[in-house]
């Protein structure tokens, strides 16, 4: 059997030249972060898979599939592995580079191997930063809107590319939707096809080696099976550390993400982002120098990172040394060594100014009470205050139309979101002239409005031909009857098939 696949693949022989070749310096537990890191990777893409099962990315769907996700106890352990994973995958990364960078191994003939390498790092964090928007809970949601409007902070394409990500002026469905799509389809891809680049590139140019002095001789070894042993058993215990982590700390779920609730609630940021929100914590947002007007917070948050970013790609071409010894690259060693100081500082510091502003706001509940609650509270009947008799079924049905197509840019209670979505609740339009109601529900409404002496500029998208007559009247009666002090009659089905603008 062995002799066909030979014969007809290469494979075998392929394997064989891969397994006994020479590692130079001999079998050593620095070579391991790269395979460890590949591992980790093979635990994301595995667990990623399988809670796409179970995951439905919509406003209305992706924190209630979360939570079903945590009430059983088997995709609740697999989420927190994939959790728990994802920082481990960025860890590893971390540590390869630096290790790169100890040992000088950037150095030609390893050039872009290296920029692979960093771009892989890249990659990583992307792949973070979107994963943790998806379980739509109130940290999620309000970090995620930071980076979001950092993202704008950036001249020229910036807010257009904010634009995009959220998939219009505000957070919602289609926000989901494309960090759904980027996390679970584009930059699993683009990482496959980086780490396919990087081993490609490592195979022509072989290991580096560490950093022997001149004079002594170097000692080789084979790859299997010492260093296979060491990949495989550190492999392993990266492996019992996230399973351990997951079993002990699995992530918190929080309540639903209400965009009304900015003023309350302190986002905590993922470890790995911590640094940049302690830059941003550190700056006021300008400096007045005179009619001069400085933005510290583009300065912080897009220009640093970005000269940090192509400082670090251009590391190999920086390094003028002609040796990998230390000696020969102190500046690069010290240089990594402040840059290492200099992150952790600012990490602990937004750790410290984060933990002090949500301990000066109301706590979450604790993660039972969360799940305890019921699927969608406002799904049931009609609420205190709503209409009674008649109404009630058409206000049942009114508030499950809310809850999936209204309330992640209105809110739960229908507060609205200062600046870019009008509460819908003690409004006189919505409680005024139902064929009004009506007509902005069936077309939709763009640009700026006034509601109360307070303007607003979100886009509101046509419901005609999306939802069903009946379904916007339900949902229009639910709104004009039992949101906030609103007591306005309803509107039936007919008035809305008959409607003329």
């Amino acid at each position: 059997m062995l002799n066909w696949i030979e014969q007809r693949t290469g494979f075998v022989s392929m394997t064989k030249d891969f397994l006994t070749e020479d590692v130079p310096g001999g079998a050593s537990y620095w070579y391991v972060f790269g395979s460890a890191t590949l591992f980790a990777m093979i635990v994301q893409i595995v667990t990623g898979i399988f809670l796409t099962f179970f995951y439905a990315p919509s406003a209305s769907t992706a924190w209630e599939s979360t939570r079903a996700i945590y009430l059983n106890p088997f995709t609740h352990f697999l989420l927190a592995v994939h959790y728990w994973g994802a920082s481990a995958m960025i860890a590893l990364v971390f540590l390869h580079l630096l290790q790169v960078v100890i040992f000088g191994a950037y150095k030609a003939p390893r050039e872009l191997q290296w920029v692979v390498g960093v771009l892989l790092l890249l990659t990583t964090l992307v792949l973070g930063l979107t994963g943790y928007l998806l379980p739509w809970d109130m940290d999620a949601y309000f970090a995620s809107q930071v980076s979001l409007n950092i993202t704008g902070l950036a001249p020229g394409l910036g807010p257009v590319l904010q634009n995009v990500a959220q998939g219009g002026g505000a957070m919602g469905t289609a926000t989901i939707n494309r960090f759904f799509g980027l996390h679970v389809w584009l930059m699993p891809a683009v990482l496959v096809l980086l780490v396919g680049a990087h081993l490609t590139i490592f195979r022509h140019n072989g290991p580096a080696g560490p950093v022997q002095e001149k004079q002594r001789v170097q000692r080789s070894g084979r790859f299997w099976p010492d260093q296979m042993f060491m990949d495989g058993a550190f492999s392993f215990i990266v492996f019992i550390i996230i399973v351990f982590l997951a079993l002990v700390a699995p992530p918190y779920l929080d309540q639903k993400a209400d965009p009304t609730r900015a003023a309350t609630f302190q986002p905590y940021p993922a470890w790995y982002f911590l640094s940049l929100f302690g830059l941003l914590a550190l700056v006021p947002p300008e400096v007045h120098l005179g009619p001069l007007t400085i933005s510290t917070e583009l300065l912080a948050t897009i220009v640093v990172p970005t000269l940090f970013l192509i400082v670090l790609l251009l590391v190999p071409w920086l390094d003028r040394s002609r040796s990998r010894d230390f000696g020969a690259r102190q500046g690069v060693l010290w240089g990594t060594t402040i840059v290492v100081g200099v992150i952790i500082a600012l990490s602990i510091y937004a750790q410290v100014t984060t933990v002090a502003k949500q301990a000066a706001l109301p706590p979450s509940p604790p993660e039972a009470t969360v799940l305890s609650q019921a699927e969608a509270a406002t799904t049931t009947g009609a609420p205190a205050g709503g209409a009674a008799g008649a109404a009630a079924p058409a206000n049942g049905n009114g508030a499950k139309v809310f809850a999936a197509n209204c309330s992640s840019c209105h809110g739960a209670t229908g507060g609205g979101v200062p600046g870019t979505f009008p509460p819908l609740a003690n409004n006189p339009v919505v409680t005024g002239d139902p064929k009004k109601v009506i007509g902005i529900v069936l077309g939709g409404l763009h640009g700026q409005i006034s509601v109360s002496g307070m303007s607003y500029n979100g886009q509101m998208p046509a419901w005609k031909g999306t939802l069903s007559n009946g379904d916007i009247a339900d949902v229009i009666t639910y709104i004009r009857g039992s949101l906030g002090n609103n007591h306005a009659s309803p509107v039936s089905e007919a008035m809305v098939a008959g409607f003329k603008p």
